[in-house]
This record gives structure tokens, sequence and C-alpha cells, in this order.
């Protein structure tokens, strides 16, 4: 067995193993009061729309303590008197005010109910105080089981991050941790003792030197962002940037690395400049451009925080040196730096409301590694590279997950999903068309959070295909396609199996050279040959088994 498939048989291993200690991408059956509190719009969410967070915190590295403050800004959607605030177990909610008023509060596990005193008027705007403080779930292997990495560089600094994708942000702080209501705007003060440094999402608005020999770094967002990617990155920072010229003009790209890295990381993040390019032609201009673009050294493999991405791939390309399909071509970039600036346009540009359709976010991500090598190696480099990774794919479980429960899909989003984008890429049949297919759907939903339907609908009526059943085929059901074929003289028979009801799903093959679309169905269909014992060729393209009966 050679030294990538090993590899990757330990990242499958991996992925499925460490989410478990979070939930991420752990297969689930039975669920519980709490998964309902944490994955439901519930009455006492429904009623106000977030619009302004200010996070103010202060973090003691010796200790592994957080304490501080979250202000909550909302807009009254309807009459209520009661909001819940999450917050997740050891940490606590100490109190929270109103107009200087303590609040009431029941505490139901990792959900917590706030009785507001002063009347609740429709078209208001509002604010609470939520203030909390103790030690946070500590990430045994970030990103997969979630919380706070506290960790230390080679020369004894403290290097500290979070990492909270599926567990849910309030696992450090308290906020409305659903993904349907995303904050308009905010703002992220984090003190930390001198000789450390932190970057959060946006821009970096001050820097204040406190007399307890401790410094306060204040950041402000200023696009909608979702709770998991907001983050905190704490070290022994040195910063380089540069400006790129981008399709909204003038983009500034700050990177802060460990001290230690810097001219290392000046010579390997070349590949930033490059996968933006790359990304602004497949899927349109970077989403937030007031908040500037960062990657962040942290001390885990990496995560897709929004304008914060986070980086710990040590300075190799591929997947920590490897190269996930097989093929080499994983090879030709920082798998990190691609794959989580991807998440840039999905998962933070475009978020799915509920996570059982966290595919939108890994599916498209996954797929945008294919097309950087499209646009700089061609078509056919980047079709062996997804092509590749199918030998990934377990099909344990569907794509899609369980709806109001904080439940995902198959691991299988990532390789299966681009697999299946790859697929409809052909069904288009026009390049050109498809990338403006891409382009056109982050304008689209641009900022917004959405829905599977709402993806499937857009690209049926984008693409002008009947593609019900080719979603009910990939993303709700484990089977993959066979086309069952088989030459007798001069005819070729084939059609489908393993395929679910409605899978209507034209396919290209070559006929001695020569190609062709068929459109098999799951009934016998026969094709009129030139000549005897035509060789046939199924254009690999398709992610779909093919079998001679």
């Amino acid at each position: 067995m050679n030294k990538t498939l090993i590899s990757t048989l330990v990242l499958v291993i991996t992925l499925c193993v460490n989410a478990n200690a979070q939930g991420l991408l752990q297969e689930k059956n039975k669920f519980t009061h709490q998964d309902t509190l944490r994955g439901s719009i519930t009455p006492e969410r429904e009623w106000w729309d977030l619009t302004y967070y200010h996070l103010d915190i202060k973090v003691n590295p010796e200790t592994k303590t957080i304490a501080g403050k979250n202000t909550i800004q909302y807009t009254v959607l309807k009459p209520n008197q009661v909001l819940q605030i999450d917050l997740q177990e050891p940490l606590v909610l100490t109190k929270v005010t109103q107009n200087d008023k303590a609040l009431e509060i029941k505490h139901d596990g990792n959900a917590h109910f706030v009785t507001l005193k002063d009347q609740q008027n429709i078209g208001e705007t509002n604010s609470v105080i939520a203030y909390y403080e103790g030690k946070p779930r500590e990430a045994i292997r970030a990103p997969w089981d979630g919380g706070i990495s506290w960790k230390k560089d080679n020369n004894g600094n403290h290097f500290i991050a979070s990492s909270c994708q599926g567990l849910g942000a309030s696992v450090w702080w308290p906020n409305k941790d659903h993904m349907y209501d995303e904050v308009d705007s905010m703002d992220i003060s984090v003190t930390v003792p001198k000789g450390l440094m932190n970057v959060s999402n946006g821009r970096l608005k001050s820097v204040i030197d406190n007399k307890d020999e401790t410094i306060t770094t204040n950041w402000h967002v200023a696009n909608p962002i979702n709770n998991y990617g907001v983050n905190i990155n704490i070290g022994n920072y040195a910063n380089f940037s540069e400006v790129y010229k981008g399709e909204k003009g003038d983009l500034d790209m700050n990177y802060f690395v460990l001290k230690e890295n810097l001219e290392k990381a000046k010579e390997h993040f070349k590949d930033a400049p490059k996968m933006m390019k790359a990304f602004e032609h497949w899927f349109g201009p970077y989403p937030f451009y007031e908040d500037s673009f960062k990657l962040v050294e942290v001390p885990y493999l990496g995560m897709e925080h929004q304008s914060s991405v986070t980086y710990g791939n040590k300075y190799m390309d591929g997947y920590l040196g490897d190269d996930l399909s097989g093929t080499g071509w994983g090879l030709k970039f920082d798998f990190i730096i691609i794959h989580e600036s991807g998440h840039e346009w999905f998962a933070n540009n475009i978020t799915n409301i509920d996570i059982a359709d966290m595919w939108i976010h890994e599916s498209f991500t996954s797929y945008s590694e294919n097309l950087f090598l499209d646009y700089y190696y061609g078509k056919e480099a980047a079709a062996e590279y997804v092509i590749g990774k199918r030998k990934n794919v377990r099909n344990d479980r569907p794509l899609i997950g369980q709806y109001n429960v904080n439940n995902e899909g198959s691991g299988d989003m990532y390789y299966k999903g681009e697999n299946m984008l790859h697929t409809l890429r052909q069904l288009v049949k026009d390049d050109e068309k498809w990338r403006q297919i891409l382009r056109t759907l982050n304008s689209k939903f641009y900022h917004q959070t959405v829905t599977t339907q709402q993806i499937e609908d857009y690209l049926a009526e984008a693409s002008g295909l009947d593609l019900k059943g080719f979603f009910n085929q990939y993303l709700r059901s484990i089977k993959i396609p066979v086309l069952e074929y088989k030459v007798e003289g001069k005819k070729l028979k084939y059609k489908w199996t393993n395929t679910v009801d409605g899978f209507v799903m034209p396919i290209q093959i070559e006929i001695n050279g020569q190609s062709q679309w068929i459109l098999p169905t799951s009934k016998n269909q026969t094709l009129k040959l030139k000549s005897k014992n035509s060789k046939v060729v199924v254009d690999r393209d398709f992610y779909i088994t093919v079998k001679e009966f």
C-alpha cells in the first residue's frame, strides 16, 4: 500500500473518529431535547432578528479561562417577552441585563431563556448584555472536536485558537446559536497578556495598551457573519500584507504568522493571491472586500472563519504533504489555503439555514479545488483530480442530514458532493455557461442563508435541466447509478440500474472514438451501430458505475 493511500485512509478514519466528539459528520439516529433546542428555530428565537454583536472578552492563557460579555442587539419581529441565548457548559452565563435591569434566566442545559421586563414592540431595536465566564471546552484535536486550543509555539509562547463548526459558537461565547439568523455586523474586543496579539474577523480598528500588562485588540466586521465563522487567534504574531487588484477594486490581504515562520510564509502564501484570482474568475468577486482577507496561522489544521481563514498545514503542499486524489495534482497547491478560502464563497457568503444542508458548504468548496486546478493547469488535470478522489467515498448515508436537530449529513458531502457537481458540469455542456451559473449563484444568494431546495431550484432553472431525480439520487440516497451495457453484433444494449424513482440523466459515450450522447432509462434500450464489435467507452467525468452484462 503506497504512502498516499495510507495517508488517505488515515484521514478518513480521523474524520470519522475525531468528528464523533462534537457530532460533526457523525451518524446519529436518536436526538435529545438539547439537540432540538440547539437545532431548531424555537419560539424564543424566531421573534427577534439579530442586527449587531459586540463581543468583549478577556482571555487568560494561564488559567485557560474566558470572561466578558456580549452585547446582543436585535429588531423585534413579533410580540414575545422570552429570549433564548445559547452558551455551552462548563461556561456559566452569570447575568443578563436590559436597560441596566438584571433579568430572570431559566437555564435549560446549554439554552438559557431570558425573561425581558420591558415591553418588546414590533419594529423596535433593543439590546441585551450577556455576561459570562469560565473554562470553555478544550479542543483535543481541532477542528473536528471543537472548542479552544490552548497550545504553545516552539519558543514557549502561548498559541491559542477557537474552532467550533458543528458544535457551535456557543462553546466559547454566548449568542443566538443557529445558522438561520446571521448578525448584520459585529465588533470583537479581546484582551490578552502583553507579548501576544489576538487576530479576529474583519479589520483591526485599534490596539489599546492597558495598565495591567495586557492589551486589547478591537476588530470590526462590516458584513453579515455566521456564528461559527467568528474566531479568536492568539499568538506571538508577525504580520505582512499585500494589495490584490480584484474585481471590486483593491483588496487588502493580510497574513498573520508566528514570527519564526515569517520568511517561510512570505514565499508559501503566494498561493493566496493565486486562489483569489481563480475563485473570482469562477465564483465572482470575493464577498467581503469591506472586511479584507486574512490568513492566520493556528495550532490546528485550519478552518473557514470569515475574512480570517485559519491555517495550520505546516507550509506543505497538498494535505499535510499528501495528495487526497492520488494523482499528483493535489500537490500543486496548499490544500488548506485553497479549500478553506473557497469557503468564503460557500459557507460564509452562501450559508445553510440548517446544518442538515451542510453539503452546500462542503460540496461546492471541495469542488473549488478542482476549479483552481482547472484555472491554472487545465480541464483535464482538474478532471483527473476530482475523479481521483472518488475512492474516498463511503456511501454510508445521504449527504443531507436530519433537520431541526443540529445534524449533518454524511462526510461524503466532500468527495461525493464535488463529483456530483463535476457531473452536473458535463450535463450543462457549456463551460462558460457553467461558470456564469456559479457566479450568478453567488450574486443571487449574496450574504444569505439558504436551503437545499433553493439551491436545487436555482441550478435547475439556470441550467434549463430537470434535476429533481438527479439531486434525489446523489443527495438523498446512497445509490450510485449503474450503467449496464452490452455490445451484440451491430447493437448496443444499455439501461440504468441502482437508481431512485424519477432518475433521468443522459450520458456521453464514445463509439469507436466518436463522441455521442445517449439517454438510458431503467428499461433496456438498443442503439444501432455501424459495425460489429464496436468499442464503447463511457465518459469517466460522470460519477456512475459502469458494468458490462
